[in-house]
This record gives C-alpha cells, sequence and structure tokens, in this order.
C-alpha cells in the first residue's frame, strides 16, 4: 500500500464519520423522524467504524485493511440509504459515503 492510499483512506473516513453524525443529528429534526430510523441507524454504525478504522490507520496497525472490507460494506450500504433521501445532508452523507468506500476498497487490496 502506498502512502498516499494510506493517507487518502484516512482522510475519507475522517470525513465520513463527521458527514455522518452530522446527517444523523440532522435527520434527528426531520418532521418525520421515524421514515428517518434506518438512515439514523445506519448513521451511527457507519461514523463509529469509520472512526475505528481512522484510528487503525494512523496506528499503522496491520489489520487496518481487513477492517477496510468492513469499513467499505457498511458505508456503501449507509450511502445507499442517505441516497434515497432528498434532504441536503442526507446527500453530502451519501457522496462522503462512496468516497470512503472507494478509498476503503483501495486500502483493502
Amino acid at each position: 500500500m502506498s502512502r498516499e492510499t494510506h493517507q487518502a483512506c484516512l482522510e475519507a473516513c475522517n470525513a465520513c464519520a463527521t458527514a455522518c453524525h452530522h446527517c444523523a443529528a440532522a435527520c434527528l429534526g426531520e418532521s418525520d423522524v421515524k421514515m428517518m430510523a434506518g438512515c439514523i441507524a445506519l448513521d451511527m454504525d457507519c461514523a463509529a467504524l469509520c472512526q475505528t478504522v481512522a484510528g487503525f490507520l494512523a496506528r499503522g496497525s496491520e489489520s487496518a485493511p481487513a477492517l477496510c472490507v468492513v469499513c467499505a460494506r457498511v458505508c456503501e450500504a449507509c450511502g445507499q440509504e442517505c441516497g434515497r433521501h432528498a434532504a441536503d445532508h442526507c446527500q453530502r452523507c451519501a457522496e462522503a459515503c462512496r468516497r470512503c468506500a472507494e478509498a476503503c476498497r483501495q486500502m483493502a487490496t
């Protein structure tokens, strides 16, 4: 793995976690919170996993690539769910999730 791939994945994970936290908080303010329950749950899972992976990457852990495989899957699921909603915060989150999933896939190879 190149230093650039490592750094790109670390940055994408941090950006995705931030976007997911923001999205979850904004979804809680939506008029139909029940409709957003799946989005909120995935946002929270994705943010937690991205933060964990970022820590593994920052420490240079040999386990980081294996975790990146799982992170890519969770980011894809979160991005798909967020992409179903028209709210700007959901669309921004979906894009951050897509970028993170791609960076994690690169890291895992």
